[in-house]
């Protein structure tokens, strides 16, 4: 489906040094280094309550709200309203319990999954109608776990596994841009290919 064009990313996170390398920040990674691949810096707009990045040759604004996980749509909905951006125009970038260390899922629309930054964003919006790219960091298992399990640092392997997602995420970038979500949908949210076992030596040889 070509659609409209994204004309706002946002990447969800809280803001501070204690929570820079915690799950719940995944949102954040992925902005800065979309805004890196897209050569602009980020601002303090005191206005939208975040950090702000302007791409002008590629006709998005970048928004990394300040205001807290649950405050979120605080910041999305002062810039979207701004610059009347509609909400189908906007991709918000999340950290997603419920898909595994390494896959991603995008979509528009649907349920907020007990997401917090989803439900503010979509209280100040008005609406669910917006894309969302969601970064897969697994689940501890337990759900009385959860707050303690996204505010801590992924471990190494897992890690690796988001960064991993995160570069076919940018790689995509193009697609998305050009708002050719079907063909970004099913590039995205394809299983990554398992890695080959190794092949066994030949003991005849050794």
């Amino acid at each position: 489906m070509t659609a409209a064009a994204p004309r706002l990313v946002v990447g969800l996170g809280n803001p501070g040094a204690e929570y820079t390398e915690t799950r719940h920040n995944a949102g954040f990674w992925f902005c800065e280094r979309l805004a890196d691949e897209l050569g602009v810096r980020f601002n303090h707009e005191s206005r939208f309550h975040g950090l702000v990045a302007n791409a002008r040759d590629a006709g998005v604004w970048l928004l990394m709200p300040q205001t807290f996980m649950n405050r979120s749509g605080q910041a999305i909905g002062a810039l979207a309203r701004f610059y009347r951006i509609a909400p189908a125009e906007i991709l918000v970038v999340h950290d997603e319990l419920d898909v595994p260390p390494g896959q991603l899922r995008l979509k528009f629309g649907g349920g907020l999954g007990g997401h917090n930054g989803l439900k503010d964003t979509s209280a100040h919006l008005g609406t669910n109608d917006y894309w969302r790219l969601r970064i897969g960091i697994g689940h501890p298992g337990d759900r009385n776990e959860v707050v303690n399990f996204v505010l801590k640092p992924a471990r190494r392997e897992e890690q690796a596994l988001i960064d991993e997602a995160m570069e076919r995420a940018l790689a995509t970038w193009p697609t998305i841009a050009r708002g050719d979500w079907n063909a970004a949908s099913t590039r995205l949210n394809a299983r990554p290919a398992a890695p080959k076992p190794a092949k066994p030596k030949d003991e005849s040889r050794s």
